[in-house]
């Protein structure tokens, strides 16, 4: 066949119609497990007081989620190769309505950490597979680049809409209506994908391997828990056992895929620097993003007293400028170069989490729109691209894995940037001089979330609470900024490593 006549039938391939339909079926998809990631910030105060966490089961309320689903990504991904990417998304569509009943009606910090978890196995199941059937249903390079710009733009817009869904919630009903909205929109996802979506699968998948899945959950976990209890409370015996264990796990897992015929992951496609460098960009966009969101909601709630609707407004920039930038990404890129556009894109959001370096009681609702905006833009166009580089790198029936890597810098970036940077504003809020006078157990529950001395302040004495409350706002304040500018450093230093790892990288 011609060069031109192999061009033409591509051109064909990639207009099937109803494939616009199909994509709109994977956008709800995306969207709704990239809203659960931060959705639950708004409701942290209501949820605090309702079920008493501590400080600790508080982080891992906010955070098991995304752990587990970067646990679990490379393995589904595989999975979704072999039994068909169309049937593990309708089943883990299901999954993820029935465990959202278990979340809203959690009674106990536990039992919450345990739903959480449950529903991070379910996503799991949803995210690799939306990225390989845009790779299989679009196949003229063009197309496929608007497509992953609007799947993109899904991606880093519900991570930013997640507040201002649970603040129109929150408004009208109790912190479990956060899970709740979850029920009807994968009703209409299982219904209407079950029309709509091609099946795809690898057409020689090979056997699962079950002790790569295991290493890959264990090793993740384990490393990802030994960090962040590391910046908590120090080294440990215990967390650095932890520590262990998770190196060795994914030590394991990488030296047995080179010696699998039919790998979960095929390591030898890190050898490829633009695929290396894209990954990286992609872990670090989403840590900024997914950490200046959910300590944000906490800093408009609780330091600035809004309400979580006015909270989410506030965030509402954020998600605008992430589906601006994801809609022109692949445009930008072609025009301009990959590695200027991902290295602008984390540029932009490091300057927006700088500009939190300067947050107070006071600061004005139109300079953290700003920033926000900003650096949302800057998320949805680093992110994007670095999603376009991945799949464009790899041959179409190794999709699910690719996605899946892609997929995991997505999770494990949302999982560290709530439990490294909440560690810093951890550490640093704890330190607060409390008042004199305040009773023993009153300081303990003050000193472990801010949420916590806002209940204790009105337990006491009207001056005795104000001033309580002042110092545990002034101390979070502080945290805040100072885990804000770590951010910025970050992905400044992100940025410089991706302009020279994407040198000569080009969409496909």
């Amino acid at each position: 066949m011609t060069s031109t006549a192999q061009q033409v039938k591509t051109e064909r391939e990639g207009r099937q119609p109803g494939r616009w339909l199909a994509l709109a079926v994977l956008v709800l998809a995306v969207l709704l497990v990239a809203v659960d990631a931060t959705v639950l910030g708004l409701a942290t105060p209501f949820l605090s007081e309702d079920l008493k966490p501590s400080g600790t089961q508080l982080l891992w309320i906010g955070d098991v989620y995304s752990f587990v689903i970067a646990g679990l990504l490379v393995s589904m991904g595989s999975l979704g190769d072999r039994i068909g990417r169309k049937k593990l998304l309708l089943t883990g569509a299901v999954a993820f309505g029935a465990v959202s009943v278990l979340n809203a009606y959690a009674t106990t910090p536990e039992m919450m950490i345990l739903a959480r978890a449950l529903l991070g196995v379910a996503g799991a199941t949803l995210m690799p597979s939306t990225l390989a059937l845009i790779r299989n249903i679009f196949h003229d390079p063009r197309e496929r680049s608007i497509a992953v710009g609007i799947w993109g733009a899904a991606a880093s817009a519900g991570a930013a809409v997640g507040p201002l869904v649970g603040g129109v919630l929150l408004n009208h009903f109790w912190w479990g209506s956060v899970f709740l909205i979850n029920l009807p929109v994968m009703a209409v996802l299982v219904l209407v994908g079950m029309k709509l979506l091609p099946e795809s699968r690898d057409p020689s998948p090979g056997p699962w391997d079950l002790l790569s899945v295991v290493l890959s959950l264990v090793g993740m976990v384990a490393v990802v828990y030994a960090v962040k209890e590391a910046a908590v409370h120090g080294i440990r015996w215990d967390i650095s056992l932890a520590a262990v264990v998770g190196v060795a796990g994914l030590i394991w897992f990488a030296r047995r895929q080179l010696t699998l015929d039919s790998p979960l992951l095929d390591m030898r496609l890190f050898q490829h620097r633009g695929f290396s460098g894209a990954v990286l960009a992609d872990l670090f966009t989403i840590l900024g993003l997914a950490g200046l969101v959910f300590f944000l909601s906490q800093f408009l709630q609780l330091v600035q007293m809004r309400t979580p609707l006015g909270a989410g407004l506030i965030e509402l920039p954020a998600a605008i400028g992430a589906v601006a930038t994801g809609l022109v990404a692949g445009v930008i890129a072609r025009r301009t170069s990959v590695r200027i556009a991902v290295t602008g894109g984390l540029t932009a959001l490091g300057l927006a989490l700088a500009a939190c370096t300067a947050l107070d009681a006071d600061t004005s609702v139109l300079l953290m729109c700003s920033a926000l905006f900003v650096g949302g833009a800057g998320a949805g166009l680093a992110f994007t691209v670095t999603a376009d580089v991945i799949l464009s790198t790899v041959p179409k029936e190794q999709a699910g894995a690719a996605s899946a890597v892609s997929e995991t810098a997505y999770e494990l970036g949302s999982a560290l940037g709530i439990a490294l940077l909440g560690s810093v504003v951890t550490g640093i809020y704890r330190g607060f001089t409390v008042p004199d006078g305040v009773p023993a157990e009153a300081v303990t529950a003050a000193q472990d979330s801010l949420g916590g001395a806002s209940e204790v302040a009105k337990s006491l004495p009207a001056e005795q609470g104000a001033a309580l409350l002042q110092a545990a706002q002034s101390s979070f304040t502080h945290g805040f900024e100072t885990a804000a500018g770590v951010a910025a450093t970050v992905l400044f230093a992100t940025a410089v490593t991706a302009w020279f790892m994407l040198r000569g990288q080009r969409l496909g």
